[in-house]
């Protein structure tokens, strides 16, 4: 049983992502990531604070004259957390990224899954896996530097 506290701990994680994530800091989203594997279905995974930043780096525009940040927010929605109470945790939610430039109107423009695990030491909870589901996916052209169907399972 995952106590109250647990499961706070873990979607403040869940929630730090996007947060780091919308204020365009990769090298922020590699730190919180570091002790884990992310990746996709169809990309394979990445691992360690430096690799996982540079994946972001090259892959996520980001726009200078708005505090270089992508301009988007990443809400995470429905976060179901379990545990086995000694110290490993899995949980599922759903996301939806909303973006807002000067070419594309604020709308949603892409849809998914997270499926995390975590770990538990004397410091706290961490990540030891993200994978990313996209399931529904729109106008990304202001978005990503990549085709993401290149990452299609």
């Amino acid at each position: 049983m995952t106590s109250a506290e647990d499961r706070l701990a873990i979607t403040d994680l869940l929630y730090r992502y996007a947060e780091l994530i919308d204020a365009g800091d990769f090298d922020g989203v590699g730190a919180l990531l570091a002790r884990s594997t992310f990746g996709g279905s169809g990309s394979g995974s990445v691992s360690g604070a430096q690799n996982i930043a540079n994946l972001f780096a090259m892959t996520t525009r980001r726009y200078p004259d708005h505090g270089n940040t992508p301009r988007t927010r990443h809400l995470v929605l429905n976060p179901i957390v379990e545990s086995d109470g000694v110290g490993v945790a899995a949980s599922r939610s759903t996301f939806c990224v909303v973006q807002d430039t000067e070419t594309v109107p604020i709308q949603p423009i892409v849809v998914g899954r997270y499926y995390d695990r975590f770990g538990r030491d004397d410091a706290g909870w961490y990540f030891t896996e993200r994978k990313v589901e996209i399931q529904m996916i729109g106008d990304v052209s202001a978005h990503l530097m990549v085709d993401p169907k290149a990452f299609e399972g």
